[in-house]
């Protein structure tokens, strides 16, 4: 089950990243090919931007890809990388927590308000932000759990399995 999860995932941002790209490509054409340039492929390709950067950090990047600071993670032992896990984990997963009453209030609010040449609902441009969120919130619950059970612990923060 898990992993059609993550095919699916890793589908809906290939298939995002190939419409930004046929998207970009029709800009192209059109502005240098044709010097007409379409005001819809701009919009479009800003809005396909944003779902394939918020999609890919949610769903389809692995943690162990994402930028760490590992300077003081490689200093210390294991009870002190035990305790960063849980301590860094409960700020992220909290405050995405925190957060996410808001701003999926401000993200369905936003469906009042279209983009000004395709009258996109801007909440169907921001929703994948509300997605991330999620994600961050559930990884560090699954991180904590590991970290109490003393997995997750080896050099550099990246798992081996």
């Amino acid at each position: 089950m898990l992993r059609r999860l993550k095919a699916a995932a890793d589908a809906l941002g290939a298939g995002l990243f190939l419409a930004l790209f046929a998207v970009f490509m029709v800009q192209i054409v059109a502005r240098f090919g044709f010097n007409r340039p379409l005001p819809w492929t701009d919009e479009l390709a800003v809005c396909l931007y944003v779902w394939v950067i918020l999609w890919a950090a949610a769903a389809i990047v692995p943690e162990r890809e994402h930028v760490m600071f590992d300077l003081v993670w490689n200093a210390v032992g294991g009870r002190a990388r035990q305790f960063m896990r849980i301590a860094g984990n409960l700020m992220i997963g909290g405050l995405a927590a925190w957060a996410l009453p808001a701003c999926w209030d401000y993200v369905h609010f936003m469906n009042r308000e279209g983009t000004p040449v395709l009258g996109i609902p801007f909440m169907w441009v921001f929703l994948p932000f509300v997605a991330l969120l999620i994600a961050l919130v559930i990884r560090a619950l699954r991180n904590i759990g590991r970290a109490l059970r003393g997995l997750d612990l080896e050099d550099a923060g990246v798992p081996t399995s």
